[in-house]
C-alpha cells in the first residue's frame, strides 16, 4: 500500500489475502456440512428422510453436507427445526450466506444487506440489484475464466437473494444512475434484454427507487472515471465502493466519499430525470 491510498482511506488487499478467503470461506462451509451430517445422525435420519422433510433431495443433502454447495437460508431454518438443532445451523447463517458470494464483494454484500441507502453509478451491464435471472446467468456465463455450472447457479441465487432489499422495511432510499449503452446491450440476447428492461421498469415503480438514464449523446459527463457506489449504512456513515476486473475497493475518507459524492450529485443532473428515464426505457422497449 502507498502512501496516498493509506491516507485516503482505501482497503487494498495483500498477496494471497483472496486466496486464503476463499480456503476461509470453503473451511466454513464444510464445517457447516459436518454440523448438519452429524446433527441428522444424532437424529437417526437418513439423508432421503431429511430431504423429503426439507423439501429438497438426497443429492442436495449429501452436496450440503460434503461442502460442495452452499446451502440457502430456507434450507439452514428448515434443517435447524427438523433436526431440533436448537439454533446451531441457524447461528451459522448469516456467515454461510455472505460465502456464497466472490471474495471481492463479500464487504459489500454485507453492507448493502443492512444499508439505509444506495447510489449505484452502473457503466458495463445493468446493476446486480435490477438483473434478472435470465440476465444475471448470461452475465456470469461469460465471464472469462469460464465458471463451473455449480459456481454459476450458487452466485445466481445468491445474487436474486439480494434482491429482497427492495421488499426490506423500512425501505432504504436507492438511486441507480444507468448507461444507455447498458440498456441497448443484448447480453442473454433480445429476449432476455427485453426481460431485463421490463424488469427496471417494474422496480422503478417503487417509491424508493429512482432510475436514471444517463444518454450516449451527452456532451458532459462528470464521471469518466468508471463505475461505483455511495452505501449509506444504519449508523449514519457514508462509504463508497468500486469494483474492476474483479478487484474491490472500500473508501471510508471523507475526502473520497467528497468526491465521489460531488460526481454522482453532478452526473445526477446530467442525465434524464426518473420519469424521462422510465418513459426512454418504454421506448427502447418498444422497439425492440
Amino acid at each position: 500500500m502507498d502512501e496516498s491510498e493509506s491516507e485516503s482511506g482505501v482497503d487494498t488487499e495483500v498477496p494471497g489475502q483472496r486466496r486464503s478467503e476463499e480456503e476461509s470461506a470453503r473451511g466454513l462451509i464444510g464445517a457447516f456440512g459436518r454440523q448438519l451430517k452429524l446433527l441428522r445422525t444424532r437424529a437417526g435420519m437418513e439423508r432421503a428422510e431429511l430431504g423429503r422433510r426439507v423439501g429438497y433431495s438426497a443429492d442436495t443433502i449429501a452436496s450440503y453436507e460434503q461442502g460442495r454447495r452452499v446451502p440457502q437460508p430456507r434450507f439452514i431454518q428448515q434443517a435447524d427445526e427438523v433436526l431440533d438443532a436448537g439454533g446451531l445451523l441457524t447461528a451459522m447463517k448469516g456467515e454461510v450466506g455472505r460465502a456464497q458470494y466472490p471474495a471481492f464483494f463479500r464487504d459489500m454484500a454485507r453492507l448493502e444487506a443492512s444499508a439505509v441507502g444506495l447510489c449505484v453509478y452502473a457503466t458495463h451491464a445493468a446493476p446486480g440489484l435490477l438483473q434478472t435471472e435470465d440476465y444475471a446467468r448470461a452475465v456470469f456465463q461469460m465471464q472469462r475464466p469460464l465458471l463451473d455450472d455449480a459456481v454459476i447457479e450458487q452466485r445466481l441465487t445468491a445474487r436474486m437473494m439480494r434482491q429482497d432489499i427492495f421488499t426490506r422495511r423500512p425501505a432504504p432510499l436507492l438511486s441507480f444512475i444507468i448507461e444507455e449503452v447498458v440498456l441497448r446491450k443484448p447480453i442473454g440476447g433480445r429476449t432476455a434484454l427485453c426481460g431485463q428492461l421490463e424488469q427496471i421498469l417494474l422496480v422503478g415503480q417503487n417509491r424508493n427507487v429512482e432510475i436514471q438514464v444517463m444518454p450516449t449523446d451527452r456532451e458532459d459527463h462528470a464521471a469518466l472515471g468508471g463505475p461505483f457506489n455511495l452505501i449509506d449504512d444504519a449508523d449514519g456513515q457514508r462509504l463508497a465502493y468500486t469494483e474492476v476486473q474483479d478487484d474491490s475497493r472500500m473508501y471510508t475518507s471523507a475526502g473520497k466519499i467528497r468526491e465521489l459524492e460531488a460526481r454522482y450529485g453532478i452526473l445526477r443532473s446530467q442525465a434524464l430525470t426518473p420519469c424521462e428515464s422510465l418513459a426512454f426505457i418504454e421506448e427502447l422497449l418498444g422497439a425492440e
